[in-house]
């Protein structure tokens, strides 16, 4: 090892990384679901490339090569429900790492570029989830395939030159299904890459942690290993149970059973629906009606949703300089904490009016809930960054720990003075 390491730092690397790598001492259970995220990325792509030696991606073999996994391939079946239900769990546990991030500010100053790195990750596990929707070729994949390429054609003059293209033709078919196999393969590896970035930009500064400040010294922080080593390592197997359980005992509850019938381009679903973890999207774009100006339509339906639809991503890429405050931490912001849950509800009341036709509650819910995701970033941050009055941060990571200790110790001394 000494003689590779004197050529090839990579042991000296991980040791300073992995093991001696200094970490905030009061870094909580929120903070395993970046390593979760991590196993889960490493899982999906050991489990797909397996797949993708039995996998046809032409539309008359792909549902049965699906099936043939199903039935005749060894463990074919453990396999493709690992990796099904890994989509679904990879983006639960994204979805709360981001969520942990908005309340403890951990996009802001001097962690942007970090943030942004992992904007761009959920970006590219949209784009590999959707492409990896359309492979079983059923009816769901076919239709929502048809359905989202062709939210390209509202761009203005281009629109459906782009369509044709992402197509290969005309219509969603074979070349549609063959493009979109060779991308569904290749961007986990990208998403690897930036990934690396992230970590890199990660450790240029060192996690945040529950309070929102900055280590002051060596009493501060703790090396990774082995005291937070073995937290990721509980947390893991926490995850796997759950995992375990959806994979064993409700393998199909998280997806459609449209997608168990053959595509028919002549038949079309009665609801068209995405993936669970698509619907808050979903429902932003088709809550936008027509944007016009006395009794004149300045932006038609579809291009107003497409346009809100990415601009609600594309928010959280400016998040760090909408919320000017100079505290990171929700703990100590009262009123940003009460409109955080609020915000969470909201994203979960997206999710529901995706589920549903937009018509009747339900696309009066999805309106309401969409106009609050915007207004909550794009006036209530930038307000309560100007008037909110958070509560006084203490001067160091140690010193709640300190306080509490010297506190729980004076508690027990009393009655052994006492006794």
């Amino acid at each position: 090892m000494k003689w590779i390491d004197y050529r090839l730092p990579i042991f000296s690397f991980m040791n300073h990384e992995l093991h001696e790598y200094p970490t905030p001492r009061n870094l909580n259970y929120w903070w395993n679901f970046g390593s979760l995220a991590g196993i889960a990325l490493v899982i999906m792509i050991v489990t797909g490339i397996v797949l993708a030696m039995q996998y046809t991606p032409h539309v008359d073999y792909a549902f049965q090569s699906v099936e043939r996994i199903m039935r005749d391939v060894n463990y074919g079946w453990l396999i493709r429900y690992i990796h099904m239900n890994g989509a679904s769990f990879f983006f639960i546990v994204v979805y709360i790492h981001i969520f942990r991030g908005l309340y403890f500010g951990s996009y802001k100053a001097p962690r942007e570029i970090l943030w942004m790195l992992g904007v761009i990750i959920l970006l590219l596990m949209m784009a590999t989830a959707f492409m990896g929707y359309v492979l079983p070729w059923g009816q769901m994949s076919f239709w929502g395939a048809t359905v989202i390429t062709n939210l390209f054609s509202a761009i203005p003059f281009v629109g459906e030159s782009i369509v044709t293209w992402l197509w290969g033709g005309f219509s969603v078919d074979n070349a549609t299904l063959n493009r979109f196999f060779s991308l569904h393969y290749l961007l986990p590896f990208i998403i690897v890459g930036v990934v690396v970035l992230h970590l890199i930009a990660l450790h240029r500064f060192g996690s945040n942690n529950p309070l929102g400040i900055d280590t002051k010294g060596p009493q501060d922080s703790i090396p990774f290993h082995p005291y937070y080593t073995v937290k990721d390592l509980f947390g893991l197997g926490v995850f796997l149970i759950f995992f375990a359980g959806f994979i064993f005992f409700a393998p199909n509850y998280m997806g459609h059973p449209d997608n168990y019938i053959p595509a028919n381009p002549l038949v079309t679903p009665p609801h068209i629906v995405p993936e669970w973890y698509f619907l808050p999207f979903y429902a932003i774009l088709r809550a936008v009606p027509d944007i016009g100006l006395f009794g004149f339509t300045l932006i038609e339906a579809k291009l107003a949703g497409v346009l809100a639809m990415f601009g609600s991503i594309a928010l959280l890429f400016v998040l760090p300089w909408l919320d000017n405050s100079p505290v990171r931490s929700g703990k100590f912001r009262p009123i940003f904490r009460q409109f955080f849950w609020i915000l969470l509800i909201d994203c979960i009341a997206l999710g529901f009016a995706g589920a549903n036709p937009p018509d009747g509650i339900w696309l009066i819910i999805g309106r309401v809930a969409t106009a609050y995701y915007f207004l909550h970033f794009l006036v209530i941050l930038p307000l309560l960054g100007r008037f909110e009055r958070p509560r006084p941060l203490p001067s160091s990571i140690s010193e709640p720990v300190l306080k509490g200790g010297s506190a729980a110790a004076g508690a027990t001394a009393k009655p052994m003075e006492k006794a």
